[in-house]
Protein backbone atom coordinates (compact mmCIF):
# COMPACT_ATOMS: atom_id res chain seq x y z
CA UNK A 1 0.00 0.00 0.00
CA UNK A 2 1.88 3.39 -1.10
CA UNK A 3 2.19 5.69 1.71
CA UNK A 4 0.51 8.95 2.35
CA UNK A 5 3.08 11.85 1.38
CA UNK A 6 0.71 14.46 1.59
CA UNK A 7 2.09 17.82 2.94
CA UNK A 8 -0.85 18.98 4.79
CA UNK A 9 -2.69 17.76 7.90
CA UNK A 10 -5.93 18.27 9.09
CA UNK A 11 -6.03 20.90 11.88
CA UNK A 12 -6.17 19.35 14.72
CA UNK A 13 -8.50 22.63 16.90
CA UNK A 14 -11.07 22.26 14.28
CA UNK A 15 -10.67 18.69 13.05
CA UNK A 16 -11.05 19.64 9.35
CA UNK A 17 -14.34 21.31 10.60
CA UNK A 18 -13.02 24.96 9.61
CA UNK A 19 -16.83 26.53 9.66
CA UNK A 20 -19.54 26.30 12.02
CA UNK A 21 -22.31 28.24 12.43
CA UNK A 22 -23.20 28.89 15.81
CA UNK A 23 -27.23 30.24 17.45
CA UNK A 24 -27.12 33.32 18.99
CA UNK A 25 -30.81 32.65 20.63
CA UNK A 26 -32.52 35.49 19.45
CA UNK A 27 -34.84 34.33 16.27
CA UNK A 28 -35.38 36.47 12.88
CA UNK A 29 -39.10 38.25 12.11
CA UNK A 30 -40.19 35.03 9.76
CA UNK A 31 -39.44 32.95 12.86
CA UNK A 32 -35.96 30.88 12.51
CA UNK A 33 -32.79 31.35 14.53
CA UNK A 34 -30.02 33.82 14.33
CA UNK A 35 -26.95 32.41 13.43
CA UNK A 36 -23.15 33.86 13.36
CA UNK A 37 -20.47 31.90 10.77
CA UNK A 38 -17.28 30.94 12.74
CA UNK A 39 -14.57 30.30 11.11
CA UNK A 40 -11.21 28.31 12.93
CA UNK A 41 -8.82 30.63 13.90
CA UNK A 42 -5.74 28.02 14.13
CA UNK A 43 -6.05 27.55 10.32
CA UNK A 44 -7.68 30.53 9.18
CA UNK A 45 -10.70 28.65 7.41
CA UNK A 46 -9.11 25.74 5.55
CA UNK A 47 -9.20 22.92 7.97
CA UNK A 48 -6.02 22.35 6.80
CA UNK A 49 -2.04 22.72 8.25
CA UNK A 50 1.06 22.45 6.92
CA UNK A 51 3.71 19.70 8.24
CA UNK A 52 6.27 21.30 9.33
CA UNK A 53 9.73 19.85 9.11
CA UNK A 54 10.97 17.32 12.03
CA UNK A 55 13.76 19.48 14.48
CA UNK A 56 16.60 17.51 15.49
CA UNK A 57 16.96 18.41 18.98
CA UNK A 58 20.02 18.00 21.20
CA UNK A 59 20.36 16.43 24.25
CA UNK A 60 22.27 17.94 26.67
CA UNK A 61 24.70 15.17 28.71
Amino acid sequence: MPENTARTRLCRDCDGFPAVAITTGQRTPDGSRRTITVTCRACDGTGMVVRRPAVAREVAA
